[in-house]
Formats: C-alpha cells, sequence, structure tokens
C-alpha cells in the first residue's frame, strides 16, 4: 500500500513540476512579449512599418497574457499550488487591457509609463517564479 502511494505522490509532484514549468514559461513569455512592445514602440515612431508591427505585436502580448491565467489555474488547482500566481495573472492581464484601451484610444502620456510598470512588474513575477527544479527540491527526497 505504501507503494501505490508513493507513486502517486511521485505522479502528483512529476505533475506539479510541469504545472510549475508551464507557469514559469508563460510568465518568460509574456516578460519577452512586453519587452518586444518596447522595441516596437520605438520602431514606431521611427518607420512606416513600426504602427502595424506594435499592433500585431499587442496582440500577441495580450494572448500571453492569458496564456499566463490558464498557466495560473492549472498550477493552482490540478497542480496544488498556490491561488496566488492566479491573482497576478489575472492583475497583468487588467494592465493589458489597459494598455490596449490606451493605445487605440492614443494616449502615450499614460500607456507609455504603464507599459513600463507591465514590463517591471513581468520580469520581477519572473525572478520570483520558481525554476522546476526548485520545486523538485521541495518536494522531499524520493521525488526525482
Amino acid at each position: 500500500m505504501a507503494i501505490g502511494m508513493t507513486a502517486g505522490a511521485t505522479t502528483d509532484t512529476t505533475a506539479g513540476q510541469r504545472t510549475h514549468t508551464f507557469l514559469r514559461v508563460s510568465v518568460a513569455l509574456q516578460t519577452v512579449t512586453v519587452l518586444l512592445q518596447a522595441v516596437s514602440a520605438g520602431l514606431l515612431l521611427s518607420t512606416s512599418y513600426g504602427e502595424q508591427l506594435h499592433g500585431i505585436g499587442a496582440r500577441v502580448m495580450y494572448g500571453a497574457s492569458m496564456l499566463y491565467v490558464l498557466a495560473a489555474v492549472l498550477a493552482w488547482r490540478p497542480g496544488g499550488g498556490s491561488p496566488r500566481p492566479i491573482l497576478y495573472a489575472s492583475g497583468f492581464l487588467v494592465l493589458a487591457s489597459a494598455q490596449v484601451v490606451l493605445g487605440v484610444a492614443h494616449v502615450p502620456s499614460v500607456h507609455v509609463p504603464l507599459g513600463v510598470l507591465v514590463f517591471g512588474l513581468s520580469v520581477a513575477v519572473l525572478v520570483r517564479t520558481p525554476a522546476a527544479r526548485l520545486v523538485r527540491r521541495a518536494a522531499g527526497p524520493g521525488a526525482s
């Protein structure tokens, strides 16, 4: 009976590692897309194709924010993690929505500083999100 419990615990740990990896990858993707939005904003000011590139990047960044919400829910519910990342992910989705609205409304005086804030917060969350190997070590000596 203990063997079955150990195998189940190992399976749960493996599933938890996967969901934490998915969470970390989704935060990294969001961070990269926000950084690319800053680059495309510079192109927006200096090239003819910058506006189109920034618009496409906005859609990709918004999709990355939605993916982060999904990853946070999966890390919490089936992965057995904390619900705190859901709060962070939802906050980023709200900020991304505000960014889109402000960008479409052409309000750069708020859009640009908010973009800088979003990037800084995304980097902070990325740094604080534990890597899968750290989750594995915390699971105990029998986890592999």
